[in-house]
C-alpha cells in the first residue's frame, strides 16, 4: 500500500522490451537506502517489484496486462518518473489509501495558473471511470494522492500546489500528456457490493445483494 506522497523523481536508464514486456532499469538515489529485491515501489502510480538492485539504479519488471493500461509503455530512456516505496506500519498517513492498482489512464487537455496554484484539467480515457470522480474526493495521478476540484461531461480538474509541482514530474507535464489514473479504492469496493449479486459469475450469494440503495437509505447511508 501507498499513501500517494511521491519520495523523489527518478529517471529512466534503460528499457528492455519484447512484445508486451518491459524490464525498466531505473536510477534513483533516496529510496535506495533501505530498498530490498522483492520490495514494491510505485512508478507513475504503478506497483511493481525491484528485481535486482545497483548503485543508485534499480530494476523492474512489467507483465503485459500492466504494459496495456498504463503509461508506462510510453517511457523512454532518460524520462523521469514519480517513485513512492510502500508505507512502513508506522510511517504517516499523509494522503490517501493508494494500492498502485491503476484503473485508467487519461490525457492531460490543459493546464493554468491560478493564483498560486496550477490546474490540471484532464481527460479520462474511459467515462466509466467518472462513478469513481467525485468533488473533493481523492484521486492518484501517475501516483501523486490529489483532490479533485470539479468534473464536467469529459474531464475533471485538480489543482496542485508549488511544492507537489516541483517535487513530481507533473512540472514536467503539458497538454496532450498522458498520466496514469487511480482512483478511490473505498468507492471501487462499494460499486462492488452493489452490483455484487448481479455480476456474472457470482450466483452464489442466491443471485442479488443484500445492500441497495433502499438498504443505505433505510440505515442513514444516503
Amino acid at each position: 500500500m501507498f499513501t500517494g506522497l511521491i519520495e523523489e523523481i527518478g529517471v529512466l536508464r534503460s528499457v528492455t522490451s519484447g512484445g508486451e514486456m518491459m524490464v525498466l532499469n531505473i536510477g534513483a538515489s533516496l529510496i535506495m537506502g533501505d530498498l530490498k529485491i522483492g520490495d514494491s515501489v510505485a512508478v507513475n502510480g504503478v506497483c511493481l517489484t525491484a528485481t535486482s538492485l545497483g548503485d543508485h539504479h534499480f530494476t523492474v519488471d512489467v507483465m503485459p496486462e500492466t504494459y496495456r493500461n498504463s503509461t508506462l509503455k510510453e517511457l523512454r530512456t532518460g524520462s523521469k518518473m514519480n517513485l513512492e516505496r510502500a508505507m512502513a506500519a508506522g510511517g504517516r498517513f499523509g494522503g490517501h489509501i493508494v494500492q498502485g492498482h491503476v484503473d485508467g489512464t487519461g490525457e492531460i487537455r490543459s493546464v493554468r495558473r491560478d493564483q498560486n496554484a496550477v490546474v490540471f484539467e484532464i481527460a479520462p480515457d474511459r467515462k466509466s471511470l467518472f462513478k469513481f470522480i467525485i468533488p473533493k474526493g481523492s484521486i492518484t495521478i501517475d501516483g501523486i494522492s490529489l483532490t479533485v476540484v470539479k468534473t464536467e461531461a469529459a474531464t475533471f480538474t485538480v489543482s496542485i500546489i508549488p511544492h507537489t509541482l516541483g517535487e513530481t514530474v507533473l512540472a514536467h507535464k503539458r497538454a496532450g500528456d498522458r498520466v496514469n489514473i487511480e482512483c478511490d479504492v473505498l468507492g471501487k469496493y462499494v460499486d462492488h457490493l452493489l452490483h455484487y449479486g448481479s455480476r456474472a459469475g457470482n450466483e452464489d450469494d442466491g443471485g442479488s445483494s443484500k445492500i441497495s440503495h433502499d438498504f443505505l437509505a433505510a440505515n442513514g447511508f444516503v
